[in-house]
């Protein structure tokens, strides 16, 4: 793995006994961590600012090219973990870092109403600290299959958009499965020009054959 694969658990809990309590539990299986102690300064981090003024945001895309999850506290001062967690489904963020509330026993429901909603898990307090690690590593390896995927569409949209118009109405034809005197019949163009068009296909789509090129669109779609 290089420095920017390494996956990272944040940490967001306004209990500094609990914070350092996890961040040691997950070294002991050499996992890295970064604490906060409040949802704002998560968001604040996410926006790469030092503050969190309530506006609309973006998260940087450069955090979103690294694996992680989000071990959150149901209940805090300010904004809440589960109104934290709305702001993460809005903008996608519970999809690529899964999140995993920690929360004490009257939020229980909550909790349950929030992994329906897309949360990965929740851990009932005081949790188990090997359960709680392993379900860590599953959130990371999942965040880790999703950044792979997105990684490979974004890939995949550079090279779309690398087609000329023309090259896209063949490729559509030849993704559906139509030989090339039909492609030209259609587009009524000449057989060799069609050749020549999905030859630049295949090149710039990295593919070696139709069946390729169908199954690399499937991916996008």
């Amino acid at each position: 793995m290089t420095p920017t694969d390494t996956p990272i658990v944040f940490i967001v809990d306004d209990d500094a006994s609990v914070r350092e309590g996890m961040a040691w539990l997950l070294r002991t299986r050499r996992l890295l961590s970064e604490s906060f102690d409040s949802a704002e300064a998560f968001l604040a981090m996410l926006q790469g600012q030092s503050s969190h003024d309530g506006a609309a945001w973006q998260p940087d895309p450069a955090r979103l090219q690294q694996s992680g999850c989000i071990l959150l506290d149901v209940r805090m001062p300010g904004m809440s973990g589960l109104a934290l967690f709305e702001q993460l489904l809005a903008k996608g963020m519970a999809q690529a870092w899964p999140v995993i509330f920690l929360t004490g026993h009257a939020d229980v429901p909550t909790a349950v109403d929030s992994v329906k909603r897309g949360a990965f898990d929740f851990c009932e307090k005081p949790f188990s600290d090997n359960a709680l690690v392993d379900r860590v590593e599953q959130a990371l390896a999942l965040s880790q299959e999703r950044l792979v995927a997105r990684q490979t569409q974004q890939r995949l949209q550079s090279r779309l958009l690398e087609l000329t118009e023309r090259e896209r109405d063949v490729m559509r034809l030849v993704v559906e499965g139509l030989p090339n005197k039909l492609i030209a019949d259609q587009l009524d163009i000449s057989v060799r020009t069609v050749e020549v068009h999905r030859a630049r296909v295949f090149d710039k789509m990295e593919v070696k054959s139709a069946v390729e090129l169908a199954n690399l669109m499937r991916q996008l779609a």
